[in-house]
């Protein structure tokens, strides 16, 4: 990055781990960070769109639609997360190429399973091997968001529901009495009440969510956990900057910048549930009461 790092062989000291800690990998370590911060910021809505969707499936009147959502939100919690994410952005990947081969290549005629292998016409292919590398990796980051957001959707489902129960019928009843109709009740009475009992469990998923976000590596983003790994294994004297086995302070880094999102978020998720609680008919909004 400067010009005094062009001869590492000519360094010592600091001016060495200046020179060790600007290369270009160590760049694309430090922009790692916020791809697992977009992961985070992408992941959540998307995932509370899912579980949204996925509640008000399984509280609907029609029979078919509520089996949907609530086969939803079993099978995605009754299998491991791991599988799934593993799972997940191959199935896409390769549904998604499947239904480009059969637009874009209506007269191929053998078959795209050979054997071990899935092959479809250049043309469909996710995204086009002439495509610069940058669409290659922000591909593998959608189906990687995508993925994360059906198995914490199916976890957030289950949290709104419940909290949708939990919202006391006579609200719903008092709405009814004053002309309202089902779907006005429900998104002026039911949807802002029952936040603030859904925060707690969609709290714990928001911590969940940043403890997954490592099994990005498993998935082949280049995340914290790969550049972590990558750059603190020792070196030979091919690299130009051979050194031991620094991955116990790499991953040092990594637990401290785990810590500190941690905190941040605790901080945000007890001032948004001090104001969702106000004047709740719940614990913390009659202790706020009681307070005043």
């Amino acid at each position: 990055m400067f010009n005094s790092c062009a001869d590492p062989a000519s360094l010592e000291g600091l001016s060495w781990l200046l020179c060790y800690l600007t290369t270009g990998k160590h760049m694309l370590f430090y922009g790692s960070f916020l791809v697992v911060i977009a992961l985070m910021l992408i992941t959540a809505p998307t995932a509370l769109l899912f579980g949204f969707g996925g509640a008000m499936a399984a509280r609907s009147h029609l029979l078919p639609l509520r089996w949907l959502g609530k086969a939803y939100t079993s099978m995605v919690r009754g299998i491991p997360d791991i599988a799934f994410f593993l799972f997940v952005p191959f199935a896409l990947d390769q549904g998604f190429e499947y239904l480009r081969h059969k637009v874009k290549c209506p007269d191929w005629d053998t078959p795209v399973r050979q054997g071990n292998d899935f092959v479809v016409c250049a043309q469909a292919k996710l995204p086009l091997s002439s495509s610069p590398q940058w669409m290659h990796e922000a591909y593998g980051f959608s189906l990687a968001v995508l993925a994360f957001a059906v198995v914490f959707g199916a976890f957030a489902a289950n949290v709104i529901y419940g909290a949708m129960q939990a919202v006391p019928r006579s609200q719903m009843e008092t709405a009814e009495a004053y002309g309202m109709s089902r779907r006005q009740a429900f998104w002026r009475i039911l949807v802002p009440q029952m936040w603030v009992f859904a925060l707690p469990g969609l709290s714990n998923l928001w911590m969940i969510l940043i403890k997954a976000t490592p099994l990005l590596f498993l998935l082949g983003v280049e995340d914290i956990v790969y550049w972590a790994r990558e750059l603190g294994g020792s070196k030979t004297s091919a690299y130009a900057y051979p050194h031991p086995d620094w991955r116990l302070w790499y991953f040092i880094g990594l637990l401290a910048f785990y810590l500190s999102l941690t905190k941040l978020s605790e901080l945000v998720l007890t001032r948004l549930t001090r104001r969702l609680s106000h004047g709740q008919a719940t614990m913390a909004g009659e202790a706020q009461r009681r307070t005043a």
